[in-house]
C-alpha cells in the first residue's frame, strides 16, 4: 500500500504538470513555520475586539485567507487530470463537496463583517411606549399538539403573568383535548382548537389569527411554541421596537434553553459544552441582521397583524413557516429585527431521534422555501443580497454530506486502495493545517468560545447522515411529506440506548481503528510508511474520535427533574424546630438546603420551608447529612403555578453559555469510562 501510494502520487504530479505550491525540505521547517503561525493567530486573539467590526473583518480575512490558498492547493496539487477512472471519480466528488464547504466558509466569513445591536433602541422604544402610557394590544398564540401539561403550563403561566397591561393568552390546541379547555378555563386563558390538522402549524396559527380578528383583533400578535416560558419583561422589551420604524414587520429573539440537549447531556457536559445552536443565534444572526436579513426562528417573536392579514396569513407552502413569514415580508419591503436578549427560554431536544428529527425538518424547510415561485431565488422583490443570504443557508444544509465523507474516507483507502485526495502529511501540514488553525481561532475568537474542535464537528455529525438522506430525498420529491413535531416532556428518567445510530457511529469508528492497525499489520504493508499513507493514518485517527464522540451520544442517560441553582434564605420548620439556612437549589417538586452547623440532623419527617415568594410550603425530609438537607416539596395548586412561573420565567440558566474544552473532555472522558 505505501509503495502504490507514492506511485500515485508521483503519477498525479506527472500528469498535472508539477506542483504549483512547493513544499519544505524537511518537517522541522515547516512545523516551525505553522508554530509561529499559531502564535500569530494565538496573539490576533487575544488583541482583537470581536465586538468591533473592523477587528472581525481583520481577523477574517486573514483566517479566509489561509483557507483560499489551502483551496488553491487542493485544486491544483492534489486532484488527478480526469476523473475517468473510479478512483478519479470519488477525489473530484470529495473535493465538490469539499468546495462547498470551502465557500460556505468564507460566505459566513464575510457575514460576520456586520453585527447589529438592537438592544439600545429596544430601551428608547420601550421608555417612549411607557411614557405616553401607550400599551398596544397583543394576542399571545401559543402552539401545541400533543404535549403534557408539565410542559405547557410554563409557556401560559408565564405568558398569563407578563409585565405588560394590555395582552390576551390564547391556546392553539391542534389535538382538541378537553382537560386543555378546562385548564385554559381554570387559568384565564382563551382555547382555540379547529377539527383538522392541515397546514400543520401555519394552518393552527392562521386558524387563530380568524378566530382572534372576530374578538380582540389585536394589532401585535407573540408566537410561543409550548415548551417556550417567556420572562415578564419579554412584551415591553419587543412591541415597542416592532413598531418603532415602518418597515419593521417582525422583532425576533433568539431561543435560550433550560435544558442540556442530548449531546450536552450524554457526554455529560451540560456545564462545559453549549448546544449548536448558540452560535447561530448568539452571533450569526445579529451578523445577519447587519445585512437587514436576520429571520424569524418560529417562536418567540411578534409581529405586525395588518401585514400577515396583507400577506393572506402565516405562509404555509412550506414546513417553515418561520423563515418562509420573513421573506415573503422581505418581498414586500419588510424587515425581520433581531433583538438579542435572553427574553425566553424553551425545552431543546431531549433525545437523539427528537434531535434529528428536528435538524432535517429545518433542513426540508430550508430546501422548500428556496424552491416556491415568490421564494428568495425564483421569486421576485429580493434584492441580490437577500438572495445571497438565503443561499448562504441553503449551503450550510449541502455541507452536510461533507462531513459524512470525512468520516468514511480513511476507511475507503485502507480498505480499497482509494484516497479521497492525494497528498502527503508534509504537505498538508504546510497548508492544511494552518488553514484548520486559523478557522478554529477564528470561528473561537469570534463566537466568543461557542466552539470546540472535535466535539463540534461531532455534534454535526449526529444528523449529518439523516440530513444527507433528506437531501436526497429533497431532490426527488421536495413537497408533500407530513410536518413531524418534536416530542417534548414525558418520563425520560430510563437510560435508552440507540441501537441504530450507536452501530453507525461505532462502525465508522471501529473501521477507522482497525484501518489504522491494518497500515502495519496487513500482508501488503510497505516496510516504511509513506507520506500519503501517513497523511491518511492521521486522518484516520482524527475521523475515528469524531466518530467516537458521536457513538457514546447514542447511549442516552436517564432524565431527571429540571433543577434550578437558586441562592434565597429560607426558613425551615419541623416539629418543635425552625432553622435558617440557605436554598441553592430548587424545582417544582424539591429543593436543597444549606444549613450552617449540625442544624440539619435536628430535622426529621414532614416540615415546612418559607420562601418570602411562596410563603410557608409543606415538603418531606428526604435526605439530609452534617449540612444539606434534601426536601420534596407539596406545593398548593396557586403556590404550585407560582413557582413554576419563577421557575421559568426568570431562574432558567442552568446549562453553559460558553465551552470548556477541559470540562468537555472530562465530562465525555466520564462517559467512555462508564461504558454509556
Amino acid at each position: 500500500m505505501g509503495r502504490a501510494g507514492r506511485h500515485r502520487v508521483e503519477s498525479v504530479y506527472r500528469q498535472k504538470g508539477g506542483m504549483m505550491f512547493e513544499t519544505a525540505a524537511d518537517i522541522s521547517s515547516i512545523l516551525s513555520i505553522d508554530i509561529g503561525l499559531l502564535i500569530g493567530l494565538l496573539v490576533l486573539a487575544r488583541l482583537l475586539d470581536p465586538a468591533r467590526s473592523r477587528d472581525r473583518m481583520l481577523f477574517g480575512i486573514t483566517a479566509a485567507m489561509l483557507l483560499v490558498i489551502y483551496a488553491l492547493w487542493r485544486w491544483h496539487d492534489t486532484l488527478p487530470a480526469s476523473a475517468s477512472s473510479v478512483e478519479g471519480s470519488w477525489q473530484y466528488l470529495f473535493f465538490a463537496f469539499e468546495a462547498l464547504a470551502i465557500a460556505y466558509t468564507l460566505t459566513s466569513i464575510v457575514i460576520l463583517f456586520r453585527s447589529t445591536d438592537r438592544s439600545r433602541q429596544a430601551d428608547v422604544a420601550q421608555y417612549q411606549m411607557e411614557q405616553a402610557g401607550q400599551f398596544p394590544a397583543v394576542d399571545i398564540f401559543i402552539c401545541t399538539y400533543d404535549e403534557p401539561l408539565e410542559v405547557l403550563e410554563r409557556s401560559i403561566l408565564t405568558a398569563l403573568a407578563l409585565d405588560y397591561p394590555n395582552a390576551t393568552v390564547w391556546v392553539l390546541d391542534d389535538t382538541r383535548r378537553t382537560w386543555l379547555r378546562d385548564y385554559c378555563a381554570e387559568t384565564g386563558a382563551r382555547y382555540v382548537t379547529r377539527s383538522d390538522n392541515e397546514k400543520a402549524k401555519a394552518g393552527n396559527l392562521n386558524n387563530a389569527l380568524r378566530v382572534t380578528a372576530a374578538q380582540t383583533n389585536s394589532p401585535v400578535i407573540l408566537v410561543l411554541d409550548a415548551d417556550f416560558a417567556v420572562h415578564p419583561d419579554f412584551l415591553r422589551r419587543t412591541v415597542g421596537l416592532l413598531l418603532s420604524k415602518p418597515q419593521v414587520g417582525v422583532v425576533q429573539t433568539p431561543q435560550f434553553y433550560c435544558n442540556p440537549d442530548p449531546i450536552q447531556h450524554n457526554l455529560l457536559a451540560a456545564q462545559s459544552w453549549v448546544d449548536d445552536q448558540r452560535f447561530f443565534f448568539d452571533v450569526f444572526q445579529p451578523a445577519k441582521d447587519g445585512w437587514g436579513c436576520a429571520f424569524c426562528v418560529g417562536t418567540s417573536f411578534v409581529v405586525r397583524r395588518d401585514l400577515l392579514t396583507e400577506l393572506g396569513g402565516f405562509p404555509d407552502q412550506a414546513i417553515s413557516e418561520d423563515i418562509n413569514l420573513t421573506y415573503a415580508l422581505l418581498a414586500k419591503g419588510f424587515e425581520t429585527w433581531w433583538l438579542n436578549e435572553r427574553l425566553s427560554t424553551g425545552l431543546s431536544a431531549e433525545g437523539i431521534p427528537e434531535y434529528i428529527t428536528q435538524r432535517s425538518r429545518w433542513c426540508l424547510g430550508t430546501i422548500q422555501v428556496a424552491l416556491l415561485r415568490d421564494g428568495p431565488l425564483l421569486g421576485s422583490g429580493f434584492s441580490l443580497i437577500q438572495r445571497w443570504q438565503y443561499l448562504h443557508g441553503i449551503m450550510n444544509w449541502l455541507c452536510k454530506p461533507y462531513l459524512v465523507l470525512l468520516l468514511v474516507a480513511p476507511s475507503i483507502y485502507w480498505f480499497a486502495g482509494i484516497p479521497a485526495f492525494e497528498a502527503d502529511y508534509l504537505s498538508f501540514l504546510r497548508y492544511g493545517l494552518p488553514a484548520l488553525l486559523g478557522q478554529m481561532i477564528y470561528m473561537a475568537w469570534v463566537s466568543r468560545s461557542r466552539t470546540l474542535p472535535l466535539f463540534m464537528e461531532a455534534t454535526h455529525a449526529i444528523s449529518a447522515f439523516a440530513v444527507t438522506a433528506t437531501l436526497v430525498s429533497a431532490a426527488v420529491k421536495p413537497f408533500g411529506r407530513p410536518f413531524k413535531i418534536t416530542n417534548k416532556g414525558g418520563d425520560r428518567s430510563e437510560p435508552t440506548t440507540h441501537w441504530k445510530f450507536a452501530a453507525l457511529f461505532g462502525l465508522i469508528s471501529l473501521s477507522s481503528a482497525a484501518s489504522i492497525v491494518w497500515a502495519f499489520v496487513s500482508p501488503y504493508a510497505a516496510s516504511e510508511i509513506s507520506p500519503l499513507d501517513f497523511f491518511n493514518l492521521l486522518w484516520a485517527g482524527v475521523a475515528m474520535l469524531i466518530a467516537f464522540i458521536a457513538f457514546l451520544v447514542c447511549f442516552e442517560l436517564g432524565r431527571g427533574e429540571m433543577l434550578f441553582d437558586v441562592n434565597e434564605a429560607v426558613h425551615l420548620a419541623s416539629g418543635s424546630e425552625i432553622i435558617r439556612g440557605r436554598l441553592t437549589v430548587l424545582s417544582t417538586s424539591s429543593a436543597r438546603m444549606f444549613c450552617e452547623g449540625r442544624s440539619a440532623q435536628l430535622m426529621t419527617g414532614f416540615a415546612r420551608l418559607h420562601l418570602d415568594l411562596l410563603g410557608w410550603i409543606d415538603a418531606e425530609i428526604a435526605d439530609r447529612n452534617d449540612t444539606f438537607i434534601g426536601l420534596r416539596l407539596r406545593p398548593t395548586a396557586a403556590q404550585g403555578k407560582t413557582l413554576a412561573t419563577w421557575l421559568f420565567g426568570l431562574l432558567d440558566e442552568n446549562v453553559a453559555s460558553t465551552a470548556s474544552m477541559t470540562g468537555t473532555l472530562a465530562g465525555t472522558i466520564r462517559k467512555g469510562w462508564r461504558g454509556g
